[in-house]
Formats: C-alpha cells, structure tokens, sequence
C-alpha cells in the first residue's frame, strides 16, 4: 500500500498548479468573445446596442418564457422581481436558509420579510415538513433554488406552492440547463432569474436575466430600472418615462454579448463538466458518497460540485479527516462556501431593520441556532473542483488521491487520533 502523504508519503497529486489552473479554468473566454465586443465598438453602441435584445430572445426561446428582461446583475434581477410581485411591506416570503445571500436579501429593500426554511438531503430543495411548518397567512410567496444546479424537491415545493396560492421565485442562478421532468429549470416560477456572474455556467461577466410570462411582471421590472424600456411602453406606465422609479438595472451590451456567446456554448461546456464530475463520483461513490447525479425527475447541471459523506460500512472518516487528507494529497478540496444566512450578523444584530424600513412591531427576530437538518448537512459536505476540460491528467490524480485515502482510511483514522492524543 502506497505511504499517505499525510505520513510523509508522495502526493498522488503531482501535477502543477498552472496545469491545473488550466485544467479547471473558467470562465473559457476566446475569438468568438472577442469578435462579439469588437463588433460594438464597430458600431458605436456600448449602451444600447441591440445585442441585448438578442439576449432576451435567446433565453426567452430557451426556456420557452414570453418575456426576458436582461438586468447588470443576478442580484439586480432578482431585486426587481421582488418588485414586480407587487407585494406589500410586511408580507412574508419563504426562503431556504442554505442558499446564498441574494435569494433572500434583495426582497428587504422592497419591505418584504424573509421567513428561513430548512433544506433536505436527497438534493438540496427546500425540506416540505419545515415549509408547511413556517407558512403561516402573512407569507405570499416562496423562493425555489436549485442549489448547486440540482433542482430538488421541486415536484413538491410546487404542489404546495399551488395548494397555498403562493407566487414562485425561482433563483435559477446555479443552474443554466438543468432540467426537471423534462421542462427547462427557469421556466417554473411566476418570475424566474438567472445569474450571469463570471462564475456561473453561462457567464457575461456581471448579468442577470429576469423571465417571465406574465406582462404585468415584465412591465414592472422594466419600470423599476430600464428608462429606455419604458419609452416603449403602449400602456399608462409610459408616464413614468421621464423618472423610472429611480434604478437603473441595464446590462451593458459588452456583458449582454460575452453572455450570448457562453449561452450558445452552453450545452457543450455542460457536456464537458458533466462527464468529468462523473468521473470523480465513480471513485468517491465507491467510499460512501452520495453525489447528486442524474434522478428519473431531473438532469442537474455541475456550477458546483459538492458531495455528501456517508457513514457507512464503507467509510470511517469525517468530511474534515477526508478534507485534510486529499489536501495533503494535492488536491483543492474545501467545505461548501455558504453559512446558514439566518445566523449572519445582518441579521442576528439587526442591521436588516435599516433595509427594511418597516414598523418595529412587525420586523422578526432572527437569532442563530436550530435548523438542525440544513446544519447537519452542511457538517457532512465536501466540494471539489470542476474540472472544464478534455484534457483529464489532473483528473485522473484527483481520482488516485481519492482511491489512495479510501483505502487506507484506518490509517487516516489513526493519524489523526495520534494528532488527537499529542495535542
């Protein structure tokens, strides 16, 4: 049996950091990029240009949305659909406390509260038992995530979002692509978003798309930050020309065309993270992991990829043992990136009251603790890096550090009760 590095062994690791850095490099920028910005400098138009509208269509066509307002930002987007809803301060709207801070801030601004829901384990969606339990008459709407690219439980956050007259947000931010029961994730909300963030799997660099079928909506969002759009208007809303509601939300058409190229790659570069995170589930499947992949509901797409430690017969380490493990091995491997949002300072100490402007009577309190299933998942979590290439040596040593901790996982176990013991 090969020496762990952790005893002083060889890293299966062996390759540089600027090959793996190549390996797993994203966002992937080249000529088409290029020529798309060129061809706005040619014209003169880095405002307007009708390359943004292009972007609406295409993501309108895609997901099969009426309408497809593009927006500076995911944030930005999802600001303005809050608006749209046309809810009233106070209201209250349901939200997974594992998430990031966008599904849930940006509503403040506009008076409405955010009620915190546990998320479950077989993919991430908002846990049913805690939603039913937190819907109370004040809520009015939900807000669905597909964390990761994984669009859980959404058959049933759906059905009861029905059953209670909810409206749906749906923060498709994670996953461009992503399908459920065949119908394309961002096209199940009364008003879906998406984030065009460099990170993200169709970037423009900074962008959000906001879509809906819903005119009303859509006339909304343009009102609260898109003054050009407004001028196009055929209803009373026109009169607002001059003012808008005072943001501004347009994406700039140098973001607007870099995002179109990456959208018109989208289900190739998918294909390419797809077979690779594969790849690494095969090996870590093999110790206990659950990895996510593909249900007969959905086909996940990979902007993480973020797996959960099983005790089993076939393992015995912790997520932090099997972290510090494959870090000594060379791999880039860390615990998921997102705390619990209700236990963040903004909102433990208060400082939400300045966002949100309403009575003192009617501000909750959120204090940390509890949310003891979401806590206990995110104890249990381990990310890796997805690699974005065909190129796959790097890949494959990830593969061998993985197969070299689980097999040697008693003397792992053994190394750090030494370390236990020494301390």
């Amino acid at each position: 049996m090969e020496k762990l590095a952790l005893q002083g062994g060889n890293k299966a690791v062996q390759s540089s950091q600027n090959k793996f850095e190549e390996q797993t490099r994203w966002p992937q920028m080249g000529k088409d990029e290029l020529n798309s910005i060129n061809t706005l400098f040619e014209d003169a138009n880095i405002t307007t240009h009708p390359v943004i509208r292009d972007l609406e269509n295409a993501y309108s066509e895609r997901i099969g949305s009426k309408y497809a307002l593009a927006h500076h930002s995911g944030t930005s987007a999802l600001m303005a659909a809050f608006w749209a809803l046309d809810l009233e301060p106070g209201d209250q709207i349901l939200v997974p406390t594992g998430t990031f801070w966008a599904s849930a801030i940006p509503m403040m601004w506009h008076g409405l509260i955010p009620v915190f829901c546990e998320i479950e384990e077989s993919a991430f969606g908002l846990d049913l038992a805690a939603v039913q339990k937190k819907w109370n008459p004040n809520v009015k709407a939900i807000v669905i995530v597909p964390l990761w690219g994984i669009p859980g439980n959404y058959g049933a956050i759906l059905e009861f979002a029905k059953e209670n007259k909810l409206l749906v947000i749906e923060d498709a931010s994670h996953a461009h692509g992503a399908m459920y029961k065949n119908q394309p994730v961002g096209s199940f909300g009364d008003i879906s978003v998406f984030s065009l963030q460099g990170f993200k799997l169709a970037p423009a660099g900074e962008g959000g798309i906001l879509l809906t079928d819903k005119i009303e909506y859509f006339h909304k969002a343009v009102l609260f930050g898109d003054i050009y759009r407004i001028m196009e208007l055929d209803t009373p809303d026109r009169r607002f020309a001059a003012t808008s509601f005072g943001i501004k939300t347009r994406i700039a058409p140098v973001s607007a065309a870099i995002g179109l190229n990456s959208l018109k790659k989208l289900d190739k570069t998918n294909a390419v993270r797809e077979a690779n995170c594969e790849r690494l589930s095969e090996a870590l499947s093999t110790y206990g992991f659950a990895c996510y992949g593909d249900s007969t509901d959905w086909h996940r797409t990979y902007f993480e990829f973020v797996v959960r430690l099983q005790s089993n017969s076939v393992n015995i380490l912790s997520a932090d043992e099997w972290v510090t493990a494959l870090t000594s091995e060379g791999c880039d491997v860390s615990r998921p990136r997102y705390p619990l949002l209700h236990e963040q300072p903004f909102f433990t100490e208060g400082a939400f009251k300045k966002v949100l402007r309403i009575e003192e009577s009617k501000c909750p309190k959120y204090e940390p603790g509890g949310f003891e299933k979401t806590r206990n998942l995110n104890d249990q979590l381990i990310k890796f890096p997805c690699f974005t290439t065909n190129d796959n040596d790097v890949l494959e040593e990830y593969i061998e550090a993985i197969h070299k901790v689980g097999t040697s996982q008693k003397e792992v176990k053994a190394f750090f009760t030494k370390e236990k013991m020494t301390y």
